[in-house]
């Protein structure tokens, strides 16, 4: 174990001085936060500014209407007081950008009908936003009619006719709660899955990583001081570090982009009993393609003539993308099922049908792990064979007959 720690520490440091993985280190971030404020660098809108309300007032209501517009969060208003007609106010709006003009009158109050002029690229919306004036003008009106107190409360209340289904209180319970569990998913099985891209595309380093020592013929010299799979072992704990490494500096880059740009209380559904074992599910993903990489680099002479088999080890983490489409039809189907059974496919399936169920079907998930832990036990002894016999094999690449005769030796 010992020498394990001291090979997975030379990794780390040997990594940690290499430029190009510093520069992906903190570049992979540094797009993704790019890509995600790219829209915004594109949106003409203003949304500071708001849009400026030039409103005649012949009411006296204005301070009213001010006070109300400062309250609605919903509102971004720039309220200005005018004196100007209508056709003055046309001219005006003409040199204006994002303007409206309100026409509050005595004639416009008897005839319930108040004038709005707006410029070209006011939002569509506005007219639906000038409605929340109704309430105000309306209690002005029965002013002016000399009611009393209590027939103002009558009139004021109205009468609001409405549907009443057996299940109503259900569905507006379901409906509010919805978007919650949704993210309540959603959020742990997006963490689980960087996690498990980070470390797996470190975990691919390993490939490159053997079979240079082996072209580098460096491996006899590490070798006199150690066995094979201390070496396999080192090697495969290095690179988890480095997976962990690169997937907390991308989370320290998203986590706050994310919470700025969505108001998503993202670290309440973060912070939840099942991300232990989504992240579980993630590393046994990689201890299973990492022990594939390190036994298959090992059997590469040079891995620029690496041949057909090696390049189909290497796609292999990339097998639940098939599955991608049905899993979201059905994520309780009979594929995405048998995706969570097969031990390639086993990692990404699980994190993306865990995401999207309701309700975890918790034998598939126990079945699936099993069979999960008992192919990574099973890997890390085949890959050691492989590792302890190709690392020392020089002048060719080994030929699957080859490396299936040192699985059986």
């Amino acid at each position: 174990m010992r020498n394990t720690l001291k090979v997975a520490k030379w990794e780390i440091k040997r990594n940690m001085k290499n430029k190009s993985f510093i520069i992906s280190l903190f570049l992979t971030p540094v797009l993704f936060l790019f890509f995600f404020m790219l829209p915004s660098f594109f949106d003409d809108s203003d949304e500071d500014a708001g849009t400026q309300v030039f409103v005649k007032d012949e009411l006296g209501v204005f301070d009213h209407v001010k006070k109300m517009v400062e309250q609605n969060d919903l509102l971004t208003w720039d309220l200005h007081k005018t004196d100007l007609d209508q056709a003055g106010i046309e001219k005006q709006l003409d040199s204006e950008e994002n303007a409206a003009y309100i026409s509050l009158t005595q004639s416009a109050l008897e005839n319930g009908k108040v004038s709005v002029l707006t410029s070209e690229d006011v939002d569509e919306n506005f007219m639906n936003e000038v409605r929340f004036l109704e309430e105000p003008l309306n209690q002005l009106r029965i002013q002016q009619l000399g009611l009393s107190a209590e027939e103002m409360e009558v009139i004021s209340r109205g009468v609001v006719f409405q549907t009443v289904d057996v299940n109503t209180a259900v569905k507006e319970h379901a409906t509010s709660d919805e978007g919650g569990i949704v993210l309540k998913r959603i959020i742990p099985g997006a963490f689980a899955g960087i996690i498990l891209l980070s470390i797996m595309f470190t975990g691919m380093m390993i490939f490159q990583s053997a079979s240079q020592e082996k072209k580098d013929k460096i491996a006899e010299i590490v070798l006199s001081s150690l066995t094979p799979e201390e070496l396999m072992q080192g090697k495969i704990l290095g690179y988890f570090v480095l997976g962990i490494t690169q997937a907390v500096v991308f989370i320290a880059f998203a986590l706050p982009a994310v919470i700025w740009k969505t108001d998503i209380p993202v670290m309440d559904y973060l912070l939840v009993p099942e991300i232990l074992l989504l992240v579980g599910i993630a590393i046994l993903g990689y201890l299973l393609f990492a022990s594939l990489f390190v036994g298959i680099g090992a059997t590469i002479e040079d891995i620029s003539t690496s041949g057909n088999f090696q390049g189909i080890v290497l796609m292999l983490p990339f097998l639940p993308f098939i599955f991608i489409g049905p899993i979201l039809n059905d994520p309780s189907g009979l594929i995405a099922q048998i995706g969570s059974y097969i031990p390639f496919t086993s990692p990404g399936v699980l994190l993306l049908r865990l995401s999207l169920l309701e309700e975890w079907p918790w034998t598939e998930i126990v079945i699936a792990v099993a069979i999960l832990i008992i192919s990574v036990w099973l890997f890390m002894k085949l890959a050691g064979k492989i590792f302890k016999t190709g690392i020392l094999m020089y002048g060719k690449n080994a030929t699957p007959k080859e490396i299936w005769k040192w699985i059986r030796a």
